[in-house]
């Protein structure tokens, strides 16, 4: 087999297919599918992966593979299956979907490289030989900074100079350096008599090898012997000592000590949920489970004893945590359970510290994956369980191309390793919810909490009354006497704020204007930090302006509330309160989050106030009163999910209070109380918001009763963007069945990002099986403007943000 097929890194139409390359004779044998390779494609080298080997193809003339860019397959035959699979699924190129699999450290850098031609050198214009020096080649980049480009370009045309196309890996192995002696313990001891007297250091160094003759890393080394490196290298000269680098892993939690678990007895419902999934493991079924547990119900342990099931059984298994409840706390039980076998993929991580992470689970050193979406794409291959913990969260859906969601590729993948799929959540996506109802899924409820410990006492404060009542603060009355109340006591408290920023928005009270993006149909958010004006989805940013740019007026004020500003009313109410604000500003930096939650766990604070971010996953046996300070930013978003998104994170919130031995109590303060996603959560039923909810969803045709897609165009021209939607809905209108409604086209909610115009089209159905073929059509008859960047198309089959 000499030929190999290669799908190329080139994302357009006319590429999305495999290309046959002829393999060298040198690399025959050592290609395989799965692999990257770096492969000449028109004029430049791009990468490509190998998806299939052959004796012969349909063309005579084949050009070769330049080089491989791994030793082993990177992705095994699952999931190059797999990328076939998402890319019909999620509209994309074959090519994005393999990417997608791979941690961004293996993801190719493409360098643009002069080079002269063949023995063309003394052709070359005098000042282009001066600048290139004693060298062959110059990257681009020097060429630019250098003020070159034209002289360059010259050369190129008269075919002096040619520009190549070189491609690199962004993944760096870290090496340590490592010193071992090569002499026998008799030889150290004649060579240390040799020494004169003042080699002390020399000395000291023979003396530590012969009383430890292993491998010792080099800065150990001198901290033990307390040797300089000029020591080391005179012994190494000696032919004493051995220097070598050796590559080791990055390891993100090196400073941290796990204390070995042992699994919990079960409560009675816990074990009736979990015998049906070890059942499942046992007999290599493929099922799916809905777990649904109220808050604190002692999910997390049903999920450990079933993974460790499927370890006895000697297979893999992947853990799936929304990238916000990815705490220190979740990592600590898995780690604390299954030790060294467990690998974490997440956003804190540095770029190395994931590719090394990926690197242990593809060389099979470790048998349990924690971490967020993308971690359902961990190249195991014998997989015996996939676990997707707060299952209803919108963030297991990726927003960019492929646009997958993790719950599908789970399923997917479990369908072909004949395994179960665990959903867990205390309020399901109605979807999940749904399918149980009608048997696709198998329910396994959870009722009670653990030690039958009571749900916390729920009370919920209209705003509107408090400000009847003259309180203008941010703080309900009964929501201040509580605080105090947790302060006298001890006790620790969470408070929810419902966005981040330290305001929303700058109005002029004199002329009413509000202060908005120049390029973005959005208003600014003002943050204190710097004094300044923000947009959130093109990043301009401008100084807080004194006067009012409309009229003048210096009643220029900022409204609405930020964590900041509510950090600062409490200071001024409370001062002897201890504070630890949680939002976007303070955990930006790489391990913030968990120095900020560890300081509360041990009680360096009263008081954790955040936005969505500490809403999951929190348990701390301290925490008595949870107060939600703005229950109902979320319900006047143009979403039809904006209900369900409410009641699942007011419910969520409300579990971290009263989990241990001390009872709970959570305040919400609204300004509509009188809202069922409100009123509801208040009781943690989610039965009864289930029932209200789908009543209203089959009234407006919204899913579960019908499926979802949407055309979002954007384009820098109004007219063109609202005609290119138009054009799109009338093709789909002519072609779908009857049943099928389509809405738009209608600006999208936010009309106008970075300067683009978007426009959008929403289609409900119930069986449409031509749709993908005709999205795709409709994506391939706008090929050559998309791929001019002027028009944009976005297809999303299953849209999570409406926005």
């Amino acid at each position: 087999m000499n030929i190999a097929a290669v799908i190329v890194d080139v994302p357009a139409k006319q590429t999305d297919r495999e290309f046959d390359y002829k393999i060298p004779d040198k690399w025959l044998g050592l290609i395989q599918p799965g692999m990257r390779v770096i492969v000449p494609f028109g004029p430049r080298m791009v990468q490509g992966f190998v998806t299939g080997l052959k004796d012969k193809s349909e063309f005579d003339k084949l050009r070769q593979i330049k080089e491989p860019m791994d030793l082993e397959p990177v992705l095994n035959s699952e999931l190059l299956q797999l990328g076939n699979w998402l890319t019909l699924k999620a509209m994309c190129f074959k090519i994005s979907a393999l990417q997608a699999m791979l941690p961004s450290a293996m993801k190719a850098k493409y360098e643009k490289v002069l080079k002269v031609t063949g023995d063309k050198k003394n052709l070359l214009d005098p000042e282009v030989q001066r600048f290139l020096a004693n060298h062959d080649s110059i990257s681009w980049k020097d060429v630019i900074n250098g003020g070159e480009t034209v002289r360059f370009q010259k050369e190129v045309q008269k075919g002096n100079v040619e520009v190549i196309y070189q491609v690199k890996n962004r993944m760096n192995k870290k090496k340590v350096k490592m010193v071992e002696t090569i002499l026998s313990v008799q030889e150290m001891k004649d060579m240390m008599s040799s020494l004169s007297a003042n080699a002390k250091k020399q000395q000291e160094v023979i003396q530590y090898f012969i009383e430890h003759q292993e491998k010792i890393q080099l800065k150990d080394l001198l901290e033990a012997t307390g040797a300089s490196n000029s020591t080391i290298k005179t012994l190494v000269d000696k032919k004493v000592l051995r220097e070598s680098d050796e590559e080791i892993y990055r390891n993100p939690y090196e400073n941290r000590t796990f204390e070995k678990s042992n699994p919990f007895t079960l409560t009675d419902e816990q074990a009736a949920a979990l015998s049906p999934i070890v059942a499942s493991v046992e007999k290599d079924e493929h099922d799916v489970f809905l777990l649904y547990g109220v808050t604190g119900s002692g999910k997390t342990e049903v999920y450990l004893q079933a993974i460790d099931a499927v370890l006895k059984k000697g297979a893999e298994a992947i853990m799936l945590v929304p990238e916000i409840s990815l705490t220190p706390q979740t990592v600590k039980r898995f780690k604390e359970r299954f030790g060294e076998q467990v690998a974490v993929m997440h956003s804190g991580l540095s770029v190395g510290e994931k590719y090394d992470e990926w690197r242990k689970i593809h060389r099979k050193e470790v048998k349990v994956v924690v971490g967020a979406r993308s971690a359902v794409f961990a190249p195991f291959e014998n997989l015996g369980l996939i676990i997707m913990d707060e299952e209803h969260e919108s963030s297991y859906k990726q927003e960019e191309n492929p646009r997958y969601h993790a719950r599908d590729v789970a399923i997917e993948r479990a369908k072909n390793h004949k395994c179960p799929v665990i959903l867990g959540s205390a309020t399901p996506a109605l979807e999940s919810f749904a399918r149980a109802q009608k048997g696709v899924y198998q329910l396994l409820p959870l009722t009670r909490r653990m030690n039958n410990h009571p749900m916390p006492s729920v009370e919920i404060v209209d705003m509107r009354e408090e400000l009847r009542g003259g309180n203008r603060s941010m703080f309900s009355e009964l929501l201040f006497e509580k605080l105090k109340v947790r302060i006298e006591r001890g006790e620790q408290t969470v408070l929810m704020l419902n966005k981040r920023g330290h305001s929303s928005f700058v109005m002029c009270r004199s002329c009413g204007v509000v202060l908005n993006c120049p390029n973005c149909d959005i208003s600014l958010t003002y943050h204190r930090m710097n004094h300044s004006l923000k947009c959130h989805y093109c990043a301009h940013e401008e100084k807080m302006p004194s006067i009012c740019p409309e009229c003048s007026s210096d009643h220029i004020r900022f409204f609405g509330t930020g964590t900041q500003k509510v950090e600062e009313e409490i200071t001024k109410l409370l001062p002897e309160a201890r504070v630890i604000r949680m939002d976007v500003d303070t955990t930006s930096k790489k391990g913030s989050h968990e120095r900020l939650l560890q300081a509360f766990g041990e009680g360096k604070a009263d008081i954790l106030l955040g936005t969505q971010m500490i809403a999951k996953g929190l348990d701390f046996p301290n925490i008595t009163l949870v107060g939600v300070l703005s229950a109902d930013t979320m319900l006047h978003l143009p979403d039809f999910r904006s209900s369900e998104k409410t009641f699942q994170l007011l419910t969520q919130v409300s579990g971290r209070a009263g989990r241990h031995e001390l009872e709970g109590e959570v305040v919400i303060q609204t300004y509509t109380p009188e809202h069922y996603s409100v009123e509801l959560s208040s009781y943690q039923d989610y039965d009864s918001f289930y029932e209200r909810e789908m009543f209203i969803r089959r009234q407006n045709h919204y899913p579960p009763y019908f499926y979802m897609a949407m055309v979002t165009v954007s384009h820098e021209d109004l007219m063109k963007t609202v005609a290119t939607t138009e054009k799109i809905t009338q093709f789909l209108g002519a072609r779908l069945s009857k049943g099928a409604i389509i809405l738009g086209p209608v600006a999208s909610p936010i009309s106008r990002i970075n300067n683009r115009y978007r426009y959008q089209c929403l289609i409900k159905y119930k069986r449409e099986p031509e749709l993908q073929s005709l999205m795709r059509s409709i994506l391939e008859h706008y090929q050559q403007e998309t791929a001019q960047q002027k028009l944009q198309i976005n297809i999303d089959l299953n849209p999570q943000i409406m926005m």
